[in-house]
């Protein structure tokens, strides 16, 4: 069963819960896929299921190590090059891809439980920016992406829904 945002819950526990939710329903819609189809352009761009979760990986280490100053592991992809991080290689296992998502989310899980929501950090763009700001980002983000996965996981195998109703 899905976590649900508590109707009265604390500030920084409801944000959490929020962003978890749409964390666990991109990883819902990958259940019960093979690699082909986790790996299959869906759109003229080439976007594609594990792409999406890679380049959420990234966006995590980013905007929740990087602006607050820990560390991150190295980003499997050339941080140069435009969108490589949305880009699934050959040689990138979906174990991979999902272990690095996972190692994210928990690097990102630390640095929400240890800070306050009005410490702040510096973005990648130079400004400053709360915990806050990066909670509500992350969950636009995330939210965005997942509705993403949800289109592309109706356009593979007709599966409908955000979460596992079981």
């Amino acid at each position: 069963m899905a976590k649900r945002v508590p109707l009265t819950g604390a500030e920084k526990e409801s944000l959490h819960v929020s962003l978890d939710r749409h964390r666990d329903a991109i990883l819902w819609k990958l259940e019960g896929l093979g690699d082909a189809d986790l790996r299959r352009p869906m759109t003229p761009s080439g976007t594609n299921l594990l792409g999406l979760v890679k380049h959420l990986a990234a966006v995590e280490y980013g905007w929740f190590c990087r602006t607050f100053g820990r560390p991150t592991e190295p980003m499997p992809f050339d941080e140069n090059e435009p969108d490589a991080d949305l880009r699934v290689t050959s040689d990138e296992t979906t174990e991979d891809i999902l272990a690095f998502y996972a190692r994210a989310r928990a690097a990102a899980d630390d640095v929400i439980r240890e800070l306050d929501l009005e410490t702040t950090g510096t973005a990648w763009f130079g400004d400053a920016v709360s915990l806050r700001w990066v909670l509500i980002h992350m969950v636009e983000e995330t939210a965005r992406h997942a509705g993403h996965v949800d289109i592309l996981r109706e356009l593979i195998d007709g599966m409908i829904g955000d979460h596992n109703r079981t």
